[in-house]
């Protein structure tokens, strides 16, 4: 089984649904690491003064957040590090919506939830309700001390969560120049007949494995070959992991009952904190900062 990236629980009202969350997709494209030709060590990125072009040190180095042009406000690690959320082991359900009043820009990564075996029953009874009611759950977790908005989602016999994008982080079609001819076009019968018939004759189904990305083929297949020749190079590398702990399960039709009682209070109060988080968070999934100009 694929690494598990965070491990915790769903909050289902009252009741937790242990899960651990893998990564439903990988990198495309292929990864070029800098190295020294001279020694084969990996080769870093420099910190240059961009206005003297001279290599500083890193204990000189301090964050800035740019408040005016050419002025910046200076923050501390601990500062950083006291804005962030606090971290929990819990998505936690606020809402359930839906699936089509997602937009389109707000989907973000994909992520498979893997039940542990505490959780497989009430695992299925959620992805059961999800499917009969055609509905798909909002939920907000944080994740690697950032706050995020998901939607967890059936997908055929699994469970997965949809990381969002904040509706701060998408722009609007405002900045597309949509004049009238493109939003009233004047089209005649004829135009949109010959469209349609050209889609008609077009159409397939998706077959995932006729579609490669061919760059990557082509540097592959070089590297095997290279590699079998004898050109190797032997360069050193090392990874760490970091060990997470999850969540517990407890009587699920007790607390379904108390869910019942209780929820609609919940609801209110984590779609407040959600669109709080909305306002703070972070932009991008890579840990981009969004940058603020005050005039």
């Amino acid at each position: 089984m694929a690494r598990a990236i965070w491990k915790g629980a769903i909050s289902f009202g009252l009741v937790h649904i242990p899960v651990a969350l893998v990564s439903a997709t990988r990198s495309g494209g292929v990864d070029f690491d800098w190295l020294d030709e001279r020694s084969m060590d990996p080769v870093g990125y420099k910190r240059i003064n961009k206005r003297t072009g001279k290599e500083i040190e890193s204990k000189h180095v301090v964050k800035g957040v740019q408040y005016e042009k050419g002025r910046y406000v200076v923050l501390s690690d601990d500062e950083i590090s006291a804005a962030h959320p606090e971290a929990t082991q819990t998505l936690d359900i606020f809402a359930f919506v839906e699936r089509a009043q997602i937009p389109l820009l707000n989907i973000q990564k994909p992520y498979f939830l893997n039940p542990e075996k505490r959780g497989q029953k009430v695992y299925a009874l959620l992805r059961e309700t999800l499917i009969q009611t055609d509905r798909v759950a909002l939920a907000n977790v944080v994740i690697r001390s950032r706050a995020r908005l998901a939607a967890l989602m059936p997908l055929e016999d699994a469970l997965v969560v949809v990381l969002l994008r904040w509706p701060s982080e998408v722009r609007s079609l405002e900045r597309l120049d949509l004049n009238e001819t493109v939003r009233e076009p004047k089209l005649n019968k004829k135009e949109l007949d010959m469209a349609k018939r050209l889609v008609s004759d077009m159409e397939a189904d998706w077959s995932p494995d006729e579609y490669q990305d061919t760059f990557v083929d082509e540097i592959m297949a070089l590297v095997e070959k290279k590699a079998k020749s004898g050109k190797l190079k032997k360069v050193s590398t090392t990874d760490s992991d970091q060990g997470r702990r999850s969540a517990d399960v407890v009587d699920l039709t007790e607390l379904l009952k108390q869910s019942l009682k209780g929820g609609s209070s919940k609801a209110k109060t984590s779609r407040s904190k959600s669109r709080s988080n909305s306002k703070s968070d972070d932009a991008g999934d890579d840990g981009g900062r969004r940058k603020t100009s005050h005039k």
